[in-house]
């Protein structure tokens, strides 16, 4: 796992699949099923851009819960409803496969959550750690 591999805030985790975009957000989609969150929406930002005659690389945003624990959150600070569902983008950065999120701990301070309710977000790491493993 590398934080601000992009070059970006250091509030976003990038982390690199072995996996082409497509079969990445498969996977990804697959996780989310086999462990009972919902999953929200899956937007091909690429496609969109094509409709409006417009190129793009490969970009995939997947949008992912489980209102048991993103329901708290918001309850405690409705402003978190910005940042949740949680989201992961799955993009093609010249031939590399990029998977990447915002950090629990940065929307938990940014929301100001205590221990317990910054815990109802800290899952997104596993998740991903797990998509990106060989």
């Amino acid at each position: 796992m590398a934080e601000d591999e992009t070059g970006n805030d250091p509030g976003i985790v990038t982390k690199l699949s072995h996996l082409p975009v497509a079969d990445t957000v498969k996977r990804l989609t697959d996780m989310v099923s086999a462990k009972g969150m919902r999953l929200f929406a899956v937007i091909d930002q690429r496609a969109e851009a094509q409709q409006a005659g417009l190129d793009l690389r490969e970009t995939t945003l997947v949008l992912f819960g489980s209102p048991a624990a993103g329901t708290p959150v918001m309850a405690a600070s409705p402003l978190a409803a910005l940042d949740l569902p949680l989201k992961v983008l799955v993009w093609d950065d010249e031939g590399q496969t990029k998977v990447t999120y915002t950090a629990p701990a940065t929307l938990a301070a940014r929301y100001h959550l205590g221990p317990g309710l910054a815990g109802n977000l800290a899952g997104i790491n596993a998740l991903t750690d797990a998509l990106v493993a060989p």
